[in-house]
């Protein structure tokens, strides 16, 4: 057993137990330990089927942290809207040039806690890259990356990697890639090569405080 692997004895409420004997009763385990600090975002890979948003709700619940989630924007019309918001979810802003990763930017970090989660594919079907939504947010608002990995083949969802992006696009990824080494989705052949949209390969540096 990881020493840092969840288990329903040591887990503080009801809530969090029951959410953690849930993923047990279907086979999940969770590995998680405290995070670097008040403020990041989470990268969620693979992202190959509807089952991933019920696994990672549950594991969301169970370790007892109010994560934020971005999502489509069709994901909050209606009813079902008002739940998602309710579970943590915040529509995406399209359109490059409206600013959104800024503001978003500085909504993280004038929160006491904020850390978003997002998946970089951006869709349960196969793209040959990764949209950098989540890179530059990281880089903008000068916060850790956490690497969470949904692998069904070992039935584990990892919250524990983090890494400090240092504005080099091919070296962060390389890192990145590194850790989602070995781990699968529920669809493999779905799976989003770990490497950012040619466009967006640009030199870049974090901003300076």
């Amino acid at each position: 057993m990881d020493h840092d692997e969840l288990r329903p004895a040591a887990l503080p409420t009801l809530a969090q137990r029951t959410s953690l004997r849930i993923l047990h009763l279907f086979g999940w385990r969770v590995r998680f330990k405290p995070l670097p600090g008040p403020h990041g975002v989470a990268v969620v890979y693979p992202h190959t089927s509807n089952w991933d948003f019920f696994v990672g709700l549950l594991a969301k619940w169970a370790v007892g942290l109010p994560f934020r989630w971005l999502g489509k924007e069709a994901l909050f019309k209606g009813p079902m809207g008002v739940m998602m918001r309710r579970w943590g979810g915040m529509p995406v802003e399209r359109g490059a040039a409206t600013g959104a990763t800024e503001r978003l930017a500085d909504t993280m970090r004038a929160a006491d806690w904020c850390w978003i989660a997002l998946a970089p594919e951006g869709t349960r079907s196969y793209r040959p890259y990764w949209r950098s939504g989540f890179y530059h947010l990281a880089l903008a608002a000068r916060v850790p990356l956490l690497i969470v990995y949904i692998d069904y083949p070992n039935k584990l969802l990892s919250v524990v990697d983090t890494l400090d992006l240092s504005g080099d696009q091919q070296r962060d990824m390389a890192a990145i890639a590194a850790v989602y080494q070995g781990h699968h989705g529920l669809h493999p052949e779905l799976e989003a090569p770990i490497v950012l949209a040619p466009s967006t390969r640009r030199p870049a540096s974090p901003a300076r405080g």
